[in-house]
């Protein structure tokens, strides 16, 4: 399991180039489009990634039990996890089970993802469409690839959990970064074109194509292909309920996660005008590129942090979770510092019809974000244990900031500040101290009192 330097790098690239690639859309599409449909497409990220909600914490699930796999374990279980140091041989039945298990329940899951889509997602964008002006024709049309593509997306989820669990890491990173350069130059072509809407979404096809061909490629080498053929899968039923309980954690903890970070933008759209959600989802593109960017380096390791977890080596942990809080802070305010300043300016210079939110606003959303990511981060180190400690707090933080939201549209002003004021004093009050917290205590950067 060998991580270094060249591998962050490209975690780097990648990761910038899959948060920014809409930033980096933004100087065709603000001088293209007018702020009514960027606040559509603003909507379409929104939804898409509550697409993701549907894998429910399996696809972290399996990352980590594949790492465990090609540690040397023989056996997966439902929390902790057996390992033989003497015996690092990979057990290649338990990975075909694995590879098997996987594809079952994507398989599922996709198709479940199609029809939620289809007719929720389509009954949301046609109660959208009664405030929109412009052409209704080019959203259905977006929407319906868009319905596709997150659909076939969420089918091939499993190479990411592969390659990652594998610790192919910088492979992986190098599709990812082939796969957004392709993206953002149809997707640029296609809208200097006046192709809409349509440009963005067919780019995106093209790129998911290509990263899914790609993965498969480097993940079945020559030797693993050989080896799984020869061999016979371990029950695919004994593997899922070994993955199942912590996965259901996992899921629920996204599912608090993305009320979180997303809900603010899903219940606003009810009460704000386009383009005041237009403003607000620019503006959270751009911190959201800088919440990516700052999380890299501790996300890099983490099949290294499974590995020496199974091994022991609490102090390799340590080191990394010091070294990656260090480059946390240092991205938020470098890059944070830039949008504040510098990103008004080059809005103006583009002619762009769309404009961020005040200064303060943004510096709120900057420190809300930082809060939420050093919380996902330790969340990272936690489960690699094989436990999620932190689900239900995680869901209930999600339940308290949705209706916290609903009561503010309904008895306070409707304006962009509840939409960030809301997520951050949840998060503070318990999440914000309370994971950070236990990983010090875990790693044994702080010591333990004496009921601890």
């Amino acid at each position: 399991m060998n991580i270094g330097r060249s591998d962050i790098v490209w975690n780097y690239l990648a990761t910038f180039f899959k948060i920014a690639s809409s930033a980096l859309l933004l100087p065709v599409i603000l001088n293209k489009m007018p702020a009514e449909t960027v606040g559509i497409w603003t909507v379409f990220i929104s939804i898409t990634a509550f697409s993701y909600l549907l894998d429910f914490g399996f696809n972290p699930s399996f990352a980590r039990n594949v790492t465990y796999v090609f540690s040397g374990v023989k056996k997966l279980q439902s929390n902790g996890f057996e390992s033989n140091l003497s015996e690092n041989e990979i057990s290649y039945p338990l990975l075909k089970g694995l590879i098997i298990a996987m594809r079952w329940f994507y398989a599922r899951l996709a198709v479940i993802c199609l029809i939620l889509l289809s007719i929720l997602g389509t009954f949301y964008i046609f109660t959208l469409l009664k405030k929109y002006n412009g052409s209704h024709s080019e959203v259905y049309i977006s929407w319906a690839i868009l319905c596709a593509i997150t659909s076939y997306n969420l089918y091939t989820l499993y190479y990411d959990s592969l390659l990652e669990g594998r610790g192919m890491i910088k492979r992986l990173k190098q599709i990812n970064v082939i796969g957004q350069i392709c993206y953002l130059v149809c997707a640029a072509i296609l809208i200097w074109m006046n192709f809409g809407l349509i440009a963005i979404v067919s780019a995106q096809l093209l790129s998911v194509l290509i990263i899914r061909f790609f993965s498969y490629r480097s993940f079945y080498d020559a030797e693993i292909t050989k080896k799984l053929q020869a061999c016979k899968g371990s029950p695919q039923k004994d593997i899922l309920n070994s993955i199942f309980p912590n996965a259901v954690k996992m899921g629920l903890t996204s599912l608090g996660g993305f009320m979180v970070t997303k809900s603010s933008l899903i219940i606003g759209s009810f009460y704000l005008t386009l383009n005041d959600i237009a403003s607000y989802g620019i503006t959270i593109q751009l911190v959201s590129v800088v919440s990516g960017l700052g999380s890299i380096y501790i996300l890099t390791f983490i099949p290294k942090i499974v590995d020496s977890r199974v091994k022991n080596n609490i102090d390799f942990i340590s080191l990394i979770y010091k070294r990656g809080i260090i480059f946390l802070l240092f991205t938020y305010f470098a890059c944070g510092f830039m949008i504040i300043v510098a990103g008004p300016y080059i809005l103006e210079i583009l002619n762009s019809k769309t404009h961020l939110m005040l200064s303060s606003l943004i510096a709120l959303l900057l420190f809300s974000s930082l809060l939420e990511t050093n919380v996902s981060m330790a969340g990272a180190i936690l489960v690699t244990k094989n436990s999620v400690p932190f689900f239900r707090a995680s869901l209930l933080s999600g339940l308290a900031i949705v209706v916290g939201l609903l009561l503010y549209f309904i008895f306070f002003e409707k304006n962009v500040l509840g939409m960030i004021l809301i997520p951050f004093i949840v998060t503070l009050v318990y999440q914000g101290w309370k994971w950070p917290y236990e990983v010090l205590k875990d790693l044994k950067i702080i010591k333990k009192n004496k009921n601890g």
